[in-house]
């Protein structure tokens, strides 16, 4: 080696929710981590409004292993507060906005349903909102519900990671990531205590003994693991400000209102599947507003509109695992729209993996498409 190396447990690439969820447990656990970032503008997590929500979909469908998801994501994002300083954690009623006697027959059946009762009420009283938009049919309201400011958790956490120069603000350059055998600390054999080889990687002047790569929607051009079925939906979201109104609830009726700060609050969100830029487009600004107008009856104001590309997966599940040729590469990636309530739960899952070798869920395990890799 020409010059001495900096040597880590674990190089992070992304920092998103999802890169940032793994480099905090694994500084928890007391690993040595460094991170790759480029603070992409239409990241989805500077865009998404961090929704937690047990009930989901037209039918109302109770999330999948949300019983297990809900305490997880509270203790991370409390002790995330904790350790930057910051509130980010807010549990929020949410109200649902039915428009016909079918979908209130859906819901009430669902409320009949032992395993549903514990997440939603038959009946929602609109109190601030009554006067603010536009009647619907009836209403129910869905428990334990919660917003997390995951633009300010990704913020506070790139400030933390510089102050400790443990992040590079810039992009991942693939072809300077360097799996040759020859990859090795110096002054290091290349046997571990077991008598099996361990791998290295080098990037740059680090040497990691693990790559995670958690790169959101750009995952789709990592040469690594471009062989999954990464999809991507475009969605377009305005901010607006509404003086005086101090709605504390959660809202979804012909759009998401969710309640952020000094009156201002998120409007979301479209759903693009063919896009050409992950930029906030004309197009998108019109029907949100079409939409906002459908929802509201009170003045407010537009304070930006945003866009950002989900990163979602064919099969609506998690991307966790090993490269099946290079175990040393491994990937966290395909949250899609549930990410602040699946994050916490399956980034800790992936660590025990690399770390204890626990076994991963099959149903987010990578191996699940290897047979379909060309």
């Amino acid at each position: 080696m020409d010059q001495k190396k900096r040597q880590v447990d674990f190089l992070i690439v992304g920092q998103g929710i999802a890169g940032t969820l793994l480099t905090h447990f694994l500084l928890e656990d007391g690993h040595s981590v460094h991170v790759i970032d480029p603070a992409h503008e239409y990241s989805a997590s500077r865009v998404a409004a961090g929704l937690i929500n047990p009930i989901t979909g037209r039918h109302f469908v109770k999330s999948w292993r949300i019983e297990e998801l809900i305490p997880s994501a509270e203790k991370t994002y409390r002790d995330l507060e904790a350790k930057l300083g910051i509130e980010i954690f807010h549990p929020r009623g949410l109200i649902r906005s039915m428009f016909s006697v079918r979908q209130e027959n859906d819901w009430l059946s669902r409320t009949g349903d032992p395993s549903y009762a514990p997440y939603m009420k038959e009946e929602a009283d609109l109190g601030d909102y009554r006067e603010a938009v536009h009647p619907a049919h009836s209403y129910g309201e869905v428990r334990h519900a919660a917003q997390v400011n995951i633009e300010e958790v990704v913020t506070a956490y790139r400030r933390y990671l510089l102050e400790r120069d443990l992040l590079i603000p810039s992009s991942f350059d693939y072809p300077s990531l360097s799996l040759s055998p020859e990859v090795i600390p110096e002054g290091q054999s290349r046997n571990t205590a077991g008598g099996q080889e361990e791998e290295w990687v080098s990037y740059q002047g680090l040497l990691a003994k693990q790559v995670i790569f958690a790169e959101g929607y750009w995952a789709q051009f990592n040469p690594f693991f471009s062989y999954l079925p990464f999809k991507g939906d475009k969605g377009d979201v305005l901010i607006i400000r509404i003086p005086g109104a101090h709605f504390e609830r959660i809202l979804k009726h012909r759009v998401f209102l969710v309640p952020l700060k000094d009156d201002q609050y998120w409007v979301g969100a479209t759903y693009v599947k063919e896009f050409e830029t992950a930029k906030p487009v004309a197009t998108g600004k019109t029907e949100m507003l079409r939409r906002l107008r459908e929802t509201l009856r009170i003045p407010f104001e537009i304070v930006e509109h945003r866009a950002a590309v989900r990163p979602t997966v064919k099969d609506r599940r998690p991307f966790l695992g090993r490269h099946p040729d290079f175990p040393q590469l491994a990937i966290f990636n395909g949250l899609g729209t549930k990410g602040t309530s699946l994050g916490p739960f399956f980034a800790r899952q992936l660590i025990n993996h690399l770390t204890k070798n626990d076994t991963l869920d099959e149903a987010v395990n990578i191996a699940r498409y290897e047979k379909e890799k060309t």
